[in-house]
């Protein structure tokens, strides 16, 4: 019976030449075992490190075998099995039997060099429900098939909802019950890595949704509710507050005050950074977990150590991983999130902003033009979340804002609900899109939003891929808009710049108009000019930034987009003054021109 902890160092099943260390914590038993596969099911007692870990190498375990934690302890009934919250690889099962991986993937000569973020198109995507499959949820091998497609679309990252392990086979993914475990829905862990690998080869980055407010519910019970035991006030054991700050609306909160807990949130993070090269991660409702209630300036429900956990992640891959960026949906319009750690800020690189959507969506759902705020507008184009305008990633949908499960439209629906496909709709949806990808920012769209998908997501229904045949018009606009955002014809630079001047609001008439820039000057400088209302001009007279040629390098109403577009619009005009510059335009209704020199 071997009695001697290992002395090799790291958490979970940890394969060696000679074997697999197991180390797992659990401060409360008395007595704890592993037993699996490799031993059929019989038991492996692991020695006590003195300081609630215990752990053992096992000469006869190997990458493969299943296995579970077998624990007793005076606060237990007998004994209980666990799986090792920190496996790589659990059972879609009922008895949820972990694997031991090994980390021996072949990257080959992946060598991904990261996009500049100011030049980055995101694109969000849940992997079950994106690409179709007649038999099952779809897989990681699915979207492989699509990556030519998003390539092509010109996004240059991929933003992937949770895959960690859940309970049942479909979900959003916000259910976690296995942080460091890849989803067997979606594939193995090897599975996961080559689709990376594949998404590096054809230039896109991968940024993975993970969340650390809660776990669960669901499955927990076979994990980290209760292992060894001890838990307070009805509440869920070691791993978990267990007074007034445990509850969340989702899952018990993790004790993010715990070190052992603090390194176990930390090294299911680093091990997505490192382990399996993603190129950033995006964190779930940041809000949670530094405030009990979700609530912004609000000093006596927060969580300080919420706050100082977060910070610490971004440190760690600031000092570590620079390159990799970090984004966190709080959505509190609150910038010391984005300010670095030195300065007392929580150290994301970016936040999505919510200011930007709802003023954005309330200017193109109002049902009369009269009711359209272009100083609201303006405002959202202006707005800031720090010193670099990358600190914010905006949108105009996203997986919460049109899910079934929060009884949410997408936008089409939400413009005029039954008419998605009208006129109207396509019209004020270009519109929107537009203004995202001329805006300061991250601009990031929802999976299905550049052929006007409708109606709400759900992660148990395919993505209807027939919307891409029946409005090829509107997929081409949001590709020639990336191609402007990512400066493809080396004439618009500027909207990768930090700088933006809303320089005519005409609320009267609902049309704005913005300067975006880099440096400035010709191939920098960009116009647009918006017009929210559903009449046309001929001539509608504006100031300009330079003397000369300025070219429309996107007309919103060609009919290219549909042929019920009327193609109205300038397709250059020239800006003359000796002082002040102006140049006349005619642009269409419901209509976005960008322009540059």
């Amino acid at each position: 019976m071997n009695t001697t902890p290992s002395s090799r160092p790291g958490m979970g099943s940890l394969p060696f030449d000679g074997g697999t260390t197991f180390r797992i914590w659990l401060p409360f038993a008395t007595q704890v075992s592993v037993s699996g596969t490799f031993n059929d099911w019989g038991r492996i007692p692991l020695a006590s490190e003195g300081n609630g870990y215990w752990s053992a190498d096992v000469t006869i375990a190997h990458p493969g075998d299943r296995y579970k934690y077998v624990i007793e302890g005076p606060l237990i009934q007998g004994e209980v099995w666990r799986t090792d919250p920190y496996c790589k690889s659990v059972a879609n099962t009922e008895d949820a039997n972990g694997a031991i991986v090994a980390d021996t993937f072949d990257w080959g000569a992946d060598v991904f060099q990261m996009p500049p973020w100011n030049e980055l198109v995101i694109y969000e995507l849940h992997v079950a429900s994106f690409n179709v499959s007649d038999t099952a949820p779809c897989d990681f091998s699915t979207i492989i098939a699509r990556l030519d497609y998003l390539r092509d679309l010109g996004v240059n990252a991929i933003e992937i909802l949770p895959v960690q392990g859940f309970f049942g086979a479909y979900s959003l993914g916000y259910n976690p019950a296995f942080p460091f475990d890849i989803e067997s829905n979606y594939g193995t862990p090897d599975d996961f890595k080559h689709f990376i690998r594949q998404a590096h080869a054809k230039g896109m980055a991968i940024i993975l949704d993970i969340v650390l407010n809660h776990f669960g519910p669901d499955d927990l019970d076979c994990s980290m509710r209760r292992p060894d035991g001890w838990y307070e006030n009805g509440m869920d054991g070691v791993y978990f507050y267990n007074d007034w700050r445990g509850r969340t609306a989702f899952g018990p909160r993790p004790d993010y005050g715990r070190p052992e807990v603090r390194s176990f949130l930390r090294d299911s993070a680093w091990m997505w950074l490192n382990e399996y090269h993603v190129d950033g991660l995006r964190f779930d409702s940041t809000v949670n977990i530094r405030n009990v209630y979700g609530n912004n300036n609000d000093p006596a429900h927060d969580l300080p150590d919420g706050w100082s956990l977060l910070s610490w992640i971004n440190s760690d891959v600031d000092q570590h991983m620079p390159w990799k960026i970090t984004i966190a949906e709080d959505l509190q319009d609150n910038s010391w999130i984005t300010k670095k750690t030195g300065e007392g800020g929580a150290g994301f690189d970016s936040q999505w902003d919510s200011y930007f959507y709802w003023k954005i969506i309330d200017a193109v759902t109002a049902v009369a033009d009269g009711d359209r705020d272009m100083n609201a507008v303006g405002a959202a184009l202006a707005h800031s979340l720090g010193a670099d305008a990358c600190n914010r990633l905006i949108y105009i949908n996203n997986h919460d804002q049109c899910a079934a499960i929060n009884h949410a439209l997408r936008l089409p629906d939400r413009i005029w609900a039954g008419h998605a496909d009208s006129w109207v709709v396509r019209k004020r949806y270009l519109l929107a899109a537009a203004v995202l990808c001329t805006t300061p920012g991250i601009p990031m769209i929802f999976q299905g939003d550049e052929f006007l998908s409708w109606g709400s997501w759900d992660p148990h229904v395919d993505l209807d891929w027939s919307q891409l045949d029946r409005f090829p018009g509107i997929h081409a606009a949001f590709r020639d808009l990336f191609r402007l955002r990512r400066n493809h014809g080396t004439r618009t630079a500027g909207l990768t710049g930090q700088y933006v001047n809303v320089f005519h609001v005409n609320n009267t008439d609902k049309l704005i108009a913005y300067h975006r820039w880099a440096s400035g000057g010709p191939g920098d400088d960009v116009v647009v000019v918006a017009n929210f209302a559903n009449r046309s001009y001929d001539s509608y007279t504006l100031p300009l930034p330079g003397a000369g040629e300025w070219t429309v390098r996107f007309n919103s109403d060609s009919a290219y987009y549909s042929p019920d577009f009327a193609n109205h619009g300038s397709t250059a005009t020239t800006g003359i003054g000796a002082g002040a510059v102006t140049g006349g335009l005619a642009i269409g209704p419901y209509s976005v021109l960008v322009l540059s020199q």
